[in-house]
């Protein structure tokens, strides 16, 4: 049997249980070869207390786990300045640090100020500064941004540290059944909020394109349907829920229409629902399973998962219907595409010999570069800024989400000490 089909049979309602989730550590796997010496210096601070978010430990770990610096451990510090004044770039030369960042939170009426510096420790001169007022519970978007603001600085790439992704897992209650949460956290992991949950699955979160919200499956009632549910007020909307197969549903890039897989008139196809008319179009008619639509970043094309060709395929058709084009022709198994933003390439799960990984598509050539080397990848989704991957994968029995590079040069583990998360997506950039 193969994935496709067994991802029918969830959609079905047999589905795969997992246990819940505790809490996240962040392993970096795989980093670039020549990772820059930085010094992050724990931020000063003018009152008595502690803040509830230490930003300097913040940065720090986001600029680790980014792959591309070798940040200076606290403990190694000979000195830790918050002013201009008090740095003495010595020190950090003998330390070996190519850059050094500094900073200071102080309170501002009902919010903190939060301010900081990037130094050249070699030229002794400042790159560059920046001030920004947040209230508490925004200290650790502060950080983010922090850190996106040095990664682009330093290596010219945009940073994504202050970005969201949605996932979903379970937890084991005392009665023995389960309980399924689809959940937002920050990028790293951190901050996680509940957005739903039931005694039933939970499956297939996908983002608005203003990431204002998420459209996903519940078996509620043991029945699959597709809810609409918005993040700031929590309102949910139930979208379908026709007999049969209600999945894979995606947002098109203008917020206005859904595609979604149905088997309401026989074998799992691919339909177009309009969300203010809720029109519903059937846009493949196959007698094959048709699933995992995902649409071209203009809007004109959706390529979805088939296994007409025998075995499941990734294929594209115009999005107001029309004849089917294959697009992937090397691998066993090629199934869960998503566009980059720019539309240059397809990342997927590819499968040769029962080991399914992560792979990259460029559009125009059709060349496939498998990107993991895990056994059991899945549910790929791009970051914001098109340059890392996030997706699902088992490393030594242990549940983790997993993010790669587009260029394979880097990946890191967020691990969960127990349970099991599955089918993570990034949220748009804000």
């Amino acid at each position: 049997m193969t994935r496709l089909l067994f991802s029918l049979i969830l959609f079905s309602g047999l589905v795969w249980s997992y246990p819940g989730k505790a809490e996240i550590s962040i392993e970096i796997t795989k980093g670039v070869e020549i990772a820059i010496p930085l010094a992050v210096v724990p931020f000063g601070w003018e009152q008595p207390h502690q803040l509830t978010v230490d930003v300097a430990d913040v940065i720090q770990a986001d600029l680790s786990r980014s792959g591309f610096f070798k940040v200076l451990p606290e403990r190694d510090m000979l000195t830790q300045p918050s002013a201009t004044e008090q740095v003495r770039f010595r020190n950090w030369q003998a330390l070996g640090q190519d850059y050094l960042v500094i900073g200071k939170v102080t309170p501002a009426m009902n919010k903190y100020q939060v301010q900081f510096q990037l130094f050249d420790v070699y030229k002794g001169e400042q790159l560059m500064g920046y001030r920004m007022d947040v209230t508490q519970s925004e200290l650790r978007s502060a950080a983010h941004h922090i850190s996106d603001m040095v990664l682009e600085k330093l290596t010219g790439k945009k940073g994504v540290f202050n970005s969201r992704i949605a996932y979903v897992t379970t937890h084991k209650q005392r009665t023995g059944k389960r309980r399924y949460q689809l959940k937002v956290a920050d990028a790293d992991g951190f901050q996680p909020k509940t957005i739903a949950e039931s005694s039933e699955p939970i499956m297939s979160p996908g983002w608005s394109p203003d990431g204002k919200q998420l459209v996903y499956v519940s078996f509620e009632r043991r029945r699959a349907a597709i809810y609409l549910q918005t993040l700031a007020s929590g309102k949910r909307e139930k979208l379908t829920g026709y007999k049969g197969i209600n999945g894979a549903p995606a947002f098109s890039p203008d917020g206005k229409k859904l595609a979604l897989t149905l088997s309401r008139d026989g074998s799992p196809d691919i339909y177009v629902l309009d969300l203010r008319t809720r029109k519903l179009q059937r846009i493949t008619r196959n007698y094959a399973i048709d699933t995992e639509p995902s649409w071209s970043p203009d809007g004109n094309h959706i390529i979805f998962t088939s296994d007409r060709g025998g075995k499941p395929q990734i294929y594209s058709i115009p999005s107001t219907g029309g004849r089917a084009t294959r697009l992937t022709f090397s691998g066993d198994y090629n199934a869960g595409a998503h566009y980059s933003k720019d539309g240059s390439q397809v990342v997927m799960v590819h499968a040769n010999r029962g080991d399914y990984r992560i792979a990259l598509m460029d559009v125009k050539t059709g060349a496939i570069n498998v990107l993991t080397g895990g056994r059991l990848d899945e549910s790929p989704s791009f970051a914001p800024n098109d340059t890392m991957i996030l997706f699902a994968a088992r490393q030594g029995g242990r549940s983790v989400l997993s993010a790669v590079s587009v260029d394979g040069s880097m990946q890191q583990h967020l691990v969960f000490d127990q349970g099991e998360i599955r089918e993570p997506a990034w949220a748009p950039a804000l």
